[in-house]
């Protein structure tokens, strides 16, 4: 049984950092940069209400920011150690909630395109892929699903 999704809170900063480093660590050597979550400020998205978490321990991460027409999935992570459990699916389940929550129609997000796996992830939990862009260092799939109304 998964734990529920409780928002961040300051006392979480130094796991939400562990789980999205232990996450994305193993991208680094094949696109040849650090990922973009484990260069952000988890401290201020904690602090600004944008990180959830899963676990106790904490074993799910996810980052997500509203926008005016859509909920950007900004990132989402789960610890190694924690694959296989459901955990990856209930965030993203947790994200199209928090969209009908806030009253936005689709959750938009993007990965690296040389992160394969993920290219077949999201088309089975519902995403279209809505293109690609070259952002400085970054080749990004941008990917979105329309929210039922």
């Amino acid at each position: 049984m998964i734990e529920s999704i409780r928002p961040a809170i300051a006392a979480d900063v130094t796991v939400v950092k562990a789980v999205t480093d232990a996450a994305y660590h193993p991208y680094i050597e094949r696109i040849g940069v650090v990922p973009a979550p484990m260069e952000a400020d988890h401290a201020a998205d904690v602090a600004a209400g944008r990180v959830f978490v899963v676990g106790n321990p904490v074993q799910g991460v996810i980052v997500l920011l509203p926008q005016d027409d859509h909920l950007l999935l900004e990132s989402v992570a789960v610890h190694p150690e924690a694959h296989g459990k459901g955990l990856g699916r209930a965030l993203l389940g947790f994200a199209e909630s928090r969209a009908r929550e806030l009253g936005l129609p689709e959750i938009r997000l993007y990965t690296n395109a040389l992160m394969t796996e993920n290219q077949a992830l999201y088309p089975r939990y519902g995403y279209e892929l809505e293109g690609r862009r070259v952002d400085g260092s970054y080749d990004r799939l941008h990917y979105r699903k329309r929210l039922p109304s």
